[in-house]
């Protein structure tokens, strides 16, 4: 189990959190997403190494950016 986390901008209500969902949740073998407006924290486990590449352009295709942190 991998856990990656990354700093997402943008975000400032729960239905930003449901948009960055939404879409980090289509990348295959993701397990688990933990994600704040808050915080602007996106945490994503996995059984295996997360692409981070494709964790970021989901975060763009939700209308964010986001970074590893």
């Amino acid at each position: 189990m991998t856990t990656t986390e990354f700093q997402v901008t943008g975000m400032t209500c729960g239905h930003c959190e449901m948009s960055v969902r939404e879409e980090v949740e289509k990348i295959a073998g993701i397990e688990g997403i933990d994600v704040s407006a808050q915080t602007g924290r996106l945490i994503v486990t996995a059984a295996s190494a997360v692409d981070a590449d494709a964790v970021i352009a989901a975060v763009d295709e939700a209308g964010y950016r986001a970074v590893a942190a």
